[in-house]
C-alpha cells in the first residue's frame, strides 16, 4: 500500500499543507488505497512534503506523484476532458499553486504576529520546547525569503491582497454554479483548488483574503462539498 508522508492533521481540515491536502484529495477521489505517515520536511527526499513510498520508491512533489500514479493506475479523473479543457485546467492550477498559494503563505508567515503564532503552534508544536522557537524562527526566515524571491514579499499588504481578491474573483467566476470546476464530476483541478481554498477559507488564519473568500458562496460550497463527500470523518467533527 502507498505510504503518504505528510504533516499531522490540524485545524479540522485534511492538512495545513496545501499540497499535502491536494495529494490526499487526489487519492480519495481516485480510490487508490493509502496510509498516512506523519512526517516533517527534513525527512523528505527533497526537503518538502508531501512524498510517497511505493514499492521501494520514494517520490516527491505532488505533481510528480500524481504523474506516477496516473502511469500506474490510469487517468481516473481527466480522461474524459478535451485538450482545450485540459489546457484550462493546467492554467487554473498555475493560478492556484503558483500565485494564490503564495498569498496564503504571506498571510501565515509574514502578515501579522498573531497569524504567525497560530501557524507556528500548528507546525512546530511537536518539537521539544527548548528547540521549538529556534527551529520555527529559522524556518520563518527561510520562508519569508522565498516569498520575497517570488515577488509578493516586495509589495505592501494591500497590494498583496488586491492580487488575492482578483484570484478569488477569477476562481469564483469560473466555478459559477457548477458543483466542480470542470463540470459535474471532480477532476484533477478540483484537488488543487480544494487544497488551496480550504487552506484559505477553513483555517484560523485571518486576513482580507480569507474574508473575501468567505463572501464567495460558491467557493465555500465547493469546499464543503469536497469535505462532506470525500472527508466525511473530518466534516462530521465541524
Amino acid at each position: 500500500m502507498i505510504k503518504l508522508h505528510q504533516f499531522a492533521r490540524t485545524w479540522g481540515i485534511p492538512n495545513l499543507s496545501h499540497f499535502c491536502c491536494k495529494l490526499e484529495t487526489y487519492l480519495r477521489l481516485t480510490g487508490i488505497p493509502y496510509q498516512i505517515v506523519e512526517s516533517m520536511p527534513p525527512k523528505a527526499p527533497k526537503g518538502k512534503l508531501p512524498f510517497i513510498e511505493d514499492e521501494g520508491k520514494k517520490i516527491s512533489d505532488s505533481d510528480l506523484v500524481i504523474r506516477y500514479l496516473v502511469q500506474k493506475y490510469g487517468d481516473r479523473l481527466d480522461a474524459s476532458l478535451s485538450p482545450s479543457q485540459k489546457a484550462i485546467s493546467v492554467a487554473m492550477q498555475r493560478l492556484l499553486e503558483d500565485h494564490l498559494f503564495w498569498i496564503t503563505m504571506y498571510t501565515r508567515w509574514q502578515y501579522t504576529e498573531k497569524n504567525w503564532r497560530t501557524n507556528k503552534a500548528a507546525i512546530f508544536g511537536v518539537f521539544p520546547p527548548l528547540i521549538r522557537d529556534v527551529v520555527a524562527n529559522v524556518y520563518r526566515v527561510f520562508v519569508r525569503r522565498q516569498i520575497h524571491g517570488h515577488g509578493l514579499g516586495r509589495h505592501s499588504s494591500e497590494e498583496v491582497f488586491q492580487f488575492g481578491r482578483a484570484d478569488l474573483d477569477a476562481l469564483s467566476d469560473f466555478l459559477c454554479d457548477k458543483p466542480y470546476f470542470m463540470g459535474h464530476k471532480p477532476t484533477l483541478l478540483d484537488t488543487s483548488a480544494f487544497g488551496v481554498l480550504v487552506n484559505t477559507l477553513a483555517c484560523p488564519i485571518e486576513s482580507p483574503v480569507k474574508a473575501h473568500a468567505l463572501s464567495k458562496q460558491n467557493l465555500v460550497g465547493f469546499c464543503q462539498r469536497i469535505m462532506s463527500e470525500y472527508f466525511p470523518e473530518l466534516d462530521a467533527k465541524q
